[in-house]
């Protein structure tokens, strides 16, 4: 069965091996973050509504628990905001009722968590990992480009009602672009926040792929200590990518390409970003790349820390 909602699993810098639930079509997200490693927003909006079939996402999940080994997390993510699905509650309570020792982590926005409906349908999950980039409406536009006229204060209004109520983990990550979103008074506004928030862990990231906007940099780790340093959430912690992670020499020549495309779908990867995530032979994904690129199903892309490849078209179609 060839999956069209499903991808992975993958191993995840946090998460260990993961599979993925993609709930939105390829690029629907209520923001337009300049940063975003899946590309320009194409579909930006507030609008909840079934952008895939839940038939067809309870039948994908269905196929995979018969026949693969269980992964660690069933994560949603993939090509946009995916509490943008209504039916996201649903998939959640049916993933628990047919395997209820899998946990359940939601990689979000945070844009809609000021809809009580929303925050019910997030309720069984077992970690929600929300967002947060920024606490000014000139840095909110500015790094995330919102749709319509959702405000910065909505969002963590929203973040805080979550919180108070969600009997799960959170994590809340924030993603720093020098000289955008690290201003001092901004910084100090966002460690008020966060302390009222109360997240379990304060995560915090930076460009490592090429971004919607070209030109953009990545802080560095004085850059990231300096930012822990203001927030002073006292659990504030830079992510690591993954590393030792078991062999992945089992896997076939048809899953390896399968890997690959779904990954650089949702993200431009350079051969080194697929060997670390992936756990996979260099020399073999350099040999798989280069028939790929022959049959005009990925391009490279040339950017200041390597060779990108990213998929030319959807190799679903």
């Amino acid at each position: 069965m060839r999956y069209n909602h499903i991808f992975g699993p993958v191993p995840s810098r946090r998460l260990g091996l993961s599979l993925g639930v993609d709930l939105v079509c390829h690029k629907t997200c209520t923001l337009d973050c300049i940063y975003c490693e899946c590309g320009p927003t194409t579909n930006l909006t507030l609008e909840r509504k079934e952008y895939v079939p839940f038939d067809e996402v309870q039948a994908e999940l269905s196929h995979y628990f018969e026949n693969h080994p269980d992964p660690d997390y069933v994560t949603f993510s993939g090509s946009g905001e995916p509490t943008l699905s209504p039916d996201i509650g649903k998939v959640i309570a049916f993933i628990k009722e047919k395997r209820a020792k899998i946990r359940v982590a939601v990689l979000t926005n945070a844009t809609l968590l000021s809809d009580p409906v929303v925050r019910t349908d997030l309720s069984r999950a077992d970690l929600v990992m929300p967002s947060l980039d920024a606490v000014t409406p000139e840095t909110f536009k500015k790094i995330n480009r919102p749709a319509g006229q959702l405000e910065i204060h909505e969002v963590i209004d929203g973040l805080n009602a979550f919180a108070g109520s969600f009997q799960g983990e959170l994590w809340l990550e924030v993603f720093i672009l020098p000289g955008i979103n690290d201003a001092k008074a901004e910084l100090e506004i966002l460690g008020k926040i966060i302390r009222d928030i109360s997240p379990a862990r304060v995560q915090l990231n930076t460009l490592d792929r090429p971004g919607a906007v070209t030109g953009l940099k990545p802080a560095s780790k004085q850059d990231l200590d300096r930012v822990a340093g203001i927030i002073d959430a006292g659990n504030v912690e830079i992510i690591a990518r993954v590393k030792d992670l078991a062999s992945g020499d089992h896997i076939s020549d048809d899953q390896m390409e399968a890997m690959v495309m779904e990954t650089i779908h949702r993200r431009p990867c350079t051969v080194e970003d697929l060997t670390a995530a992936l756990n996979l032979e260099k020399g073999k994904l350099e040999i798989l790349i280069k028939q790929l690129i022959l049959e005009n199903k990925v391009e490279s892309v040339l950017q200041k820390r390597g060779m990108f490849y990213q998929t030319i078209k959807d190799p679903r179609n």
